[in-house]
Formats: C-alpha cells, sequence, structure tokens
C-alpha cells in the first residue's frame, strides 16, 4: 500500500486537490494523508488592517483567530466526509509550524504529494506558478501531482521526453505509482531542432522500454522551441490531459534567470501535471 499526502489550506480550502488525491489513493488501494498546513504565522487576516483602529483591538484578534479555526475545523471535516463516502483509508496531521519546511519534511517519508497549483499559504492570490508552489517543487522529496482548480477527469497521458535520464525517470515513476492511468491513451511527445530528424531520442531503446508499460503508446516529434511547441500543442487538445514531465530541480541563480517546463505548463495550462525528479 502507498502513501500518498494533500497538502491542503484549511483557510482556502482546494476541493480539487482532496477530489485528485481520494481518486488516485482509491484507484491505487493507497492510503491517503490529508497535510494540513495550519502555519502559525498564516491567517485569514492581516494583522496590519488592525492598526487604524482606535479602541484595544486585542479581542477583536481574538475573535479573528477563532473565526479562522472554525474555517480551518470545517476543511478537516469536508476532507474527512469526502474519504469516508469513498472508503478511502486516511489520516490527517496538522503541520502547525512554518509551512514549506513541514511539508518538505512530509514528502521524504511519502510516494507521492498532491497540491494545487494556486496554492500560496498567504493572504490573497497568485499567478500560476505561486511562490510557495516554486519553491516546493525545487526541493521535493517525491514525486508531485500538481492539480488544477477545477477538478476534471483525466482522459490522456502524454508524456514529455527529451532523451535525458530525468525524463525517463518520471515516466517510470508515473507507471509504477499511477497503474491505473496506463489504460488511457498515452502519447510519448518530443520537441528537437528543425535540422534533426523525426525520431525520438534513442528510438530503439525508448520503443523497447514504453512497449513494456505502455503497449498502445503512440509518438509525437515536433520541431521548434520547446517551450513554445508543447504548450501550444497542449493547448489544442480536446481531452483533460495528464501531462508527465522530469527535472524540476535546479539551483536558485538558474530559477532566476529560467523558467522550467513545469513553471510554463501550469502558467499556460489548465490540466494536471505530474513532476519527478531525483
Amino acid at each position: 500500500m502507498k502513501k500518498i499526502i494533500a497538502a491542503i489550506d484549511g483557510l482556502k480550502y482546494s476541493e480539487s486537490t482532496v477530489q485528485y488525491a481520494v481518486q488516485v489513493a482509491r484507484e491505487t488501494n493507497s492510503h491517503l494523508v490529508g497535510v494540513f498546513l495550519d502555519d502559525f504565522t498564516h491567517h485569514s487576516y492581516s494583522v496590519y488592517d488592525m492598526v487604524p483602529r482606535l479602541e484595544p483591538w486585542t479581542a477583536d484578534i481574538r475573535e479573528l483567530n477563532h473565526q479562522d479555526q472554525l474555517l480551518r475545523n470545517q476543511a478537516v471535516e469536508n476532507f474527512k466526509e469526502l474519504c469516508q463516502q469513498s472508503d478511502t483509508h486516511f489520516t490527517i496531521h496538522h503541520d502547525r509550524n512554518f509551512a514549506l519546511p513541514e511539508l518538505l519534511h512530509e514528502t521524504i517519508y511519502s510516494d507521492l504529494l498532491i497540491i494545487a497549483k494556486n496554492e500560496t499559504l498567504a493572504l490573497g492570490t497568485q499567478e500560476a506558478p505561486t511562490r510557495f508552489l516554486q519553491d516546493l517543487l525545487g526541493d521535493i522529496q517525491c514525486p508531485v501531482m500538481v492539480v488544477p482548480e477545477e477538478f476534471d477527469t483525466i482522459e490522456k497521458i502524454v508524456m514529455l521526453y527529451d532523451g535525458q535520464p530525468s525524463s525517463l525517470f518520471a515516466i517510470k515513476m508515473f507507471s509504477y505509482l499511477l497503474p491505473f492511468l496506463k489504460e488511457l491513451p498515452v502519447e510519448i511527445l518530443s520537441v528537437k531542432s528543425s535540422d534533426q530528424n523525426l525520431h525520438i531520442p534513442d528510438n530503439r531503446l525508448m520503443k523497447e522500454f514504453v512497449k513494456r508499460h505502455f503497449q498502445t503508446a503512440s509518438y509525437q516529434v515536433l520541431h521548434g522551441n520547446p517551450d513554445q511547441q508543447i504548450a501550444e500543442y497542449l493547448k489544442q487538445t480536446d481531452q483533460n490531459a495528464l501531462v508527465v514531465l522530469g527535472a524540476y530541480q535546479r539551483n536558485m541563480v538558474s530559477r532566476w534567470f529560467r523558467k522550467s517546463m513545469a513553471d510554463v505548463l501550469m502558467e499556460e495550462l489548465k490540466m494536471p501535471l505530474f513532476v519527478a525528479h531525483k
């Protein structure tokens, strides 16, 4: 039995995260852990909002904290209800210290993390990929499924393959962790420069490997810039595809100057992503 964790902000409960997590746990007969990121610095209000008040506002903050706790309690109940309705084995963790290091520590002991692409653990909203998600993906210790704001049935699998070990590692992890999705149409997508042929990298070895895991897989090779070609190609599909891709991990300087493919796809698409790196 695998261990899957779902990262949940109780103050901004993501229904789609829980729906995807419950589906994956049920289909793989896995144990689901709802990791509620109850960071003690995270509130639904800003302390600066209280400063202009003329009267002492200690009682007001106590009431706001109470309202936050009610929201968090309701999020836990919503999670429990969905798990119980689907007969999913589950546990609940409350991580009350700083959210990012707490969640990273949880991923060391997990097979798969599921998280919303717009998760911020902060007031307000941010465009995907959020800063929290970028920092998380850079140091995560297990594969992750990044899901959109709304749940939709996965109808197709698109695996990004560039001939590098990292892309094949992601394909292997997907095959091992989510075998129930292997029955869906599977496409291996590569992008090469315009002066190269239309064979996928390591054509013979790759097809030999894929045949043992995805017997009906098809292949598509595009020419051009990978960031542009892949996003445009996926936008044209009329099916909800799960996109499988490799390494996100880079040093901090690299992250400043160049977006990862995962960043590009989170910005451009509303499809779930499966990201794995060594």
